[in-house]
């Protein structure tokens, strides 16, 4: 295996720059609303292939989001830099992910306790053969802490990660082949990856999705609609990677 002296894909002043608790949205301009919108003395940092990193303070403690682009390939290029290279100790993926399962409903925020994929990310990774990863236990509980504390009703389960994009394909196809033991709420594209990366390297990983569209509604989120239901999930995101650090 090669690994540089020096990430490649992230360049930055002094490692000092990249928090040890790190927020990753899929993108990047989301990161940087993130940062102008949550954070007190926030600082570009990264803007390489414009994958844009932001660091800065939130109740106190420091905290880094950054954009990991869309995939399991493009993720993985991230949460491997972000620990090797810096040290990040947890990471928390926030995204959007549409829903499979009436249970969970347009606007819902979902806590991936474990996450399904039928791709070979992981068997290319580093042959794990598996095709379920279980995302941090004390991390869930975090989260989980800090939706109550936002008197938000916060869903939990399995999710699954796909290589494609859902609502460009037969969903439904790719569903079927999924193992019938698992209840599945939604589909997304990076989780899988993600904690897959971050279990590997010993860094505690979740993810903490949106639901923005579903297969049992014609509802579409209008932005603000969609801004509003985001920024609960970010708020959580924020009070529980920081909460063994206050």
């Amino acid at each position: 295996m090669f690994v540089g002296e020096n990430p490649i894909h992230i360049n930055v002043s002094s490692k000092d720059d990249i928090a040890p608790l790190v927020l990753l949205p899929g993108d990047p301009l989301r990161a940087k609303y993130i940062a102008e919108t949550f954070l007190e003395n926030a600082r570009l940092v990264n803007s390489v292939r414009g994958m844009y990193a932001f660091t800065g303070f939130y109740k106190g403690q420091k905290v880094t989001v950054m954009g990991s682009g869309m995939g399991m390939p493009s993720a993985s290029i991230y949460i491997f830099e972000l620990i090797h290279y810096f040290g990040v100790k947890k990471i928390i993926r926030i995204g959007t992910c549409g829903a499979i399962d009436p249970s969970v409903e347009i606007g819902d925020v979902i806590l991936a306790e474990k996450v399904y994929s039928e791709s070979n990310f992981a068997y290319t990774y580093n042959n794990y053969e598996g095709h379920v990863v279980v995302s941090d236990k004390s991390l869930n509980e975090d989260v989980a802490k800090a939706a109550m504390e936002n008197n938000v009703n916060l869903a939990k389960g399995m999710i699954t990660t796909m290589d494609v994009f859902g609502p460009y394909i037969d969903v439904d196809r790719v569903l079927n082949r999924i193992p019938k033991k698992y209840h599945i709420l939604a589909e997304e594209m990076e989780a899988f990856g993600v904690i897959h990366v971050a279990n590997t390297m010993n860094c505690e990983a979740t993810c903490l999705i949106t639901v923005v569209d579903s297969k049992f509604s014609k509802i579409v989120l209008s932005s603000e609609d969609r801004e509003q239901k985001l920024n609960t999930m970010i708020t959580i995101a924020l009070d529980a990677i920081i909460k063994d650090n206050c």
